[in-house]
């Protein structure tokens, strides 16, 4: 067995599953899907790659289910100064990359639960191969979040 393939994919992209996402707008009620496109978007208004979500204003419960590749840290960075700054409310589907700078400044002091099992994203007829956690940046914890 190739063990690179267990820990490699061909995308950075990984579309949220719909009854996942569905139990948390449920709770949340999501005004904006940060990441998507016309195809995986997860709410109605959503910033797609022309518009390059990192570079708006996030106001409002916004969904953030960013690309998992090197630029993550700065979509969980966006998240967790958006929050600090009372302009909004951040829920992330994220890898549970622990280890990582962007996993341990950003997500410990925030809202976190870790997914049982594994996800299935997209159309994938497999499950991801690592785990997942969902993280909450809110305002109420912008005094914690120094």
């Amino acid at each position: 067995m190739n063990t690179n393939l267990m820990f490699s994919s061909k995308t950075d992209q990984h579309s949220t599953p719909q009854d996942f996402f569905d139990k948390l707008d449920d709770v949340f009620h999501f005004d904006l899907d940060l990441c998507a496109d016309i195809n995986n978007r997860k709410c109605e208004v959503f910033y797609g790659v022309e518009d390059s979500g990192l570079d708006q204003e996030w106001i409002g419960t916004l969904w953030c289910n960013p690309p998992y590749g090197r630029e993550i840290g700065k979509w969980v960075k966006k998240a967790y100064e958006s929050a600090r700054d009372n302009s909004a409310t951040v829920v992330c589907l994220l890898p549970a990359r622990t280890d990582t700078k962007w996993f341990q400044d950003y997500c410990l002091n925030a809202e976190h639960v870790f997914i049982r099992g594994r996800l299935k994203f997209g159309d994938a007829v497999n499950s991801a191969p690592f785990p997942s956690v969902v993280v909450v940046f809110r305002p109420t914890l912008a005094g914690s979040l120094s």
